[in-house]
């Protein structure tokens, strides 16, 4: 689907990867409507770009609504906000597990739902997911996280199957180490032993392609993470075998410790 000309909603638009995405979706044309929860960020990322900018706090329950009623109209929507959610679950209140269910999968469904409609109508539009790597592969201290992004995974390409016949594509892209910017950016944490990582603006470029080209799933990560992923979507267990075989890296603690303050 083309993007020049289409009204394009853009969640989590003030990190990184969120950032690097307006800037390339103002640049493919699109008339673009950014959002997140922090007005003042928002506002700068706004008009930086030239975008319009409506601000939602997608952890409070309503919030997806009210976001879907404001930006009716919207022809492609990239699903981008997220929280790290990493850690022990049993260090979480069943309250922060809420909140990061309602905006890692929750506000991405109902977004989908509410905006989907119009689109089946029109018979064009497109809905595109940002999730993770984490959504193929399970990795110690993410239990929390790996579910919603492997939920947003499951969602994506079962709507997409869904919605087919109608016209309407359905994306996800998923990345792995994002440098520069971003949640794994914000720790400071260095990559862990033998990781590679990408930039925001790769995972921008591998979103637009994405809608363009109607891919079902974009992988964006070196190769060897994606066939580690590729395995442990079949083998989980010797996935976890080859893991617990490493070299000891207390990154992912380092991580956690980083990323506490977001739950």
């Amino acid at each position: 689907m083309k993007i020049a000309g289409e009204t394009v909603l853009l969640t989590g638009a003030t990190g990184g990867i969120g950032r690097a995405l307006a800037e390339r979706l103002t640049r493919a044309g699109a008339d673009l409507i950014v959002t997140g929860r922090d007005a003042n960020a928002l506002r700068e990322v706004a008009v930086g770009v030239g975008a319009r900018w409506v601000p939602a706090d997608l952890a409070d329950p309503d919030g997806a609504a009210g976001l879907a009623e404001r930006c009716a109209g919207t022809s492609i929507l990239v699903a981008n906000a997220a929280l790290p959610a990493s850690g022990d679950l049993l260090e979480y209140t069943p309250e922060q597990i809420d909140r990061a269910l309602e905006v890692n999968l929750r506000s991405a469904v109902v977004l989908a739902r509410l905006l989907a409609p119009a689109m089946v109508d029109a018979g064009r539009g497109h809905l595109a997911f940002v999730g993770s790597m984490s959504g193929k592969a399970a990795t110690p201290f993410s239990s929390l996280y790996t579910a919603t992004k492997s939920g947003l995974r499951g969602f994506a390409h079962a709507l997409r199957l869904d919605l087919r016949e109608a016209g309407v594509g359905v994306s996800l892209v998923q990345p792995g180490f994002v440098s520069d910017a971003g949640m794994f950016a914000k720790t400071g944490a260095p990559l862990p032993r033998g990781a590679r990582a990408v930039t925001p603006h790769d995972v921008a470029a591998a979103v637009l392609r994405a809608v363009t080209d109607n891919r079902g799933e974009v992988n964006i990560a070196p190769v060897k993470l994606r066939l580690l992923c590729a395995l442990a979507v079949q083998y989980p267990a010797a996935a976890a075998w080859i893991q617990r075989r490493g070299t000891p890296d207390d990154t992912g603690r380092r991580i956690v410790e980083a990323q506490r303050a977001s739950r």
